[in-house]
């Protein structure tokens, strides 16, 4: 099993959530964040003064899955969430060694 992890922009979540429903993903985890890479921010004008504004608003998508479904996934996350543009984020894959559904304690990908 991988988990995959991916830090996105928000305007982007909505496409690439719909693309993964498409591929049968089932189940996610998703929560606001804030970051920034090479961009390093920008400045926003706010009743006439500037700001500079260091942490960028994105989403963190985090899903497990059979290594097998790990590709198409990748995929869609990049067709759907690209702009072309910095800031578009970054995926990150980690193996996962097992998964427990709590409510039953079904092991491995049973529990996905």
């Amino acid at each position: 099993m991988t988990k995959i992890e991916a830090i996105v922009r928000p305007n982007k979540f909505d496409a690439i959530k719909e693309a993964l429903s498409d591929l049968g993903v089932e189940g996610m985890t998703v929560g606001e964040v804030r970051g920034h890479g090479r961009q390093k921010g920008h400045t926003e004008t706010y009743r006439g003064r500037e700001y500079e504004v260091s942490l960028i608003p994105k989403l963190r998508i985090e899903i497990v899955v059979p290594d097998e479904r790990v590709e198409p996934i990748i995929e869609a996350i990049i067709k759907h969430g690209a702009t072309g543009e910095i800031g578009d984020g970054k995926i990150f894959l980690f193996k996962a060694e097992d998964a427990i559904r709590i409510r039953n304690q079904e092991r491995g990908e049973r529990a996905l």
